[in-house]
């Protein structure tokens, strides 16, 4: 990989992860996107996986107080079974039709408001049959972040325990989509030197995103997640359509 896409990718790297610590998302699709634009998908998409276990695990880290033990749990359940499954659609749904109506289900999800949970096992349900949606979206899009994202609305929680609990979620989902990959023989050494220095660089982002999120009060933080949710799924649409 030439030096100057490289020093890129890890600029971009430490970028979203900042804007990930700030609202549990949107750095994961960013990076993504860039990661794309230079690797083919089947390549992207392994290593993004890797650099989001370090980005969401430095979430956890700094958030650990604020989890929501219950639904990490429940969402571990059926995640790893639905990234092998999520594999299978990769190599056999169009892209265009998964991405479009992934964007539709965001926008319905965020503003006509999912069902509040009235016990905490409908809460433990909602998770479980989430977390095996999200290991699909994992390995056949790249990414579950805006698919999850509605569902921590409404229940509650304060933009830390959002944060804190999201990113216990992805980073389980991240790491099944590698499991996924490496039993499918991905070449991870060809990649190492790309992989430590970006792991380095969402760290680094994940510590200032999270200084920044202190300060955010907690209407304002619900504005921002909404308003990230809505552009990401309009992109989602417009560019298949496009």
């Amino acid at each position: 990989m030439e030096p100057t896409i490289l020093i890129l990718l890890v600029a971009v790297a430490f970028g979203t992860a900042i804007i990930s610590g700030i609202i549990g998302m949107g750095g994961g699709i960013l990076l993504l996107a860039t990661l794309v634009s230079f690797l083919p998908p089947i390549v992207a998409i392994p290593l993004h996986g890797v650099i989001q276990i370090a980005s969401n695990g430095s979430r956890v880290v700094v958030q650990r107080r604020h989890i929501e033990i219950r639904i990490a749990a429940a969402f571990a359940i059926l995640i790893l079974p639905g990234a092998f499954l999520g594999y299978l659609v990769l190599t056999s749904v169009p892209e265009t039709v998964a991405s479009t109506a992934l964007g539709v289900f965001i926008l319905g999800a965020v503003w006509l408001r999912l069902p509040v949970p009235r016990r905490s096992r409908s809460v433990r349900r909602r998770f479980l049959v989430l977390g095996g949606a999200a290991g699909i979206a994992n390995t056949s899009l790249g990414s579950s972040g805006p698919l999850i994202a509605p569902f921590f609305l409404d229940l509650g929680l304060t933009r830390h325990e959002i944060i804190g609990t999201k990113a216990a979620c992805q980073t389980q989902g991240h790491l099944a989509k590698i499991i996924v990959f490496g039993v499918a023989g991905f070449a991870w050494s060809q990649y190492s030197l790309l992989l430590g220095l970006t792991i380095i660089a969402v760290i680094a982002g994940t510590v200032v995103g999270s200084r920044i999120l202190d300060r955010v009060n907690e209407r304002t933080f619900v504005v921002l997640y909404k308003l990230t949710l809505t552009l990401i799924a309009v992109r989602m649409i417009l560019v298949q359509l496009v």
